[in-house]
């Protein structure tokens, strides 16, 4: 199975946040590296209440690749 990737989001490599192609710098965590070689996506709503959040190291709500690679 071939890895997918979607042309309207990269991801960043420190905090795996989803932004936008047009994105310049990460607005979780103020990175400038991104890659577009990214699988999965999670929704964090309430990453205090979030097993899965938590799991990750997500602080901050909004959209994360669960696979980033380089």
């Amino acid at each position: 199975m071939s890895r997918k990737t979607s042309k309207a989001f990269k991801a960043c490599l420190k905090c795996r946040a989803l932004v936008t192609i047009e994105a310049e710098t990460c607005p979780v965590c103020g990175s400038k590296d991104f890659t577009t070689e990214w699988s999965g996506v999670i929704i964090v709503f309430d990453p205090e209440k979030s097993a899965v959040a938590k799991l990750l190291g997500i602080k901050t709500p909004g959209r994360y690749a669960i696979k980033v690679g380089a």
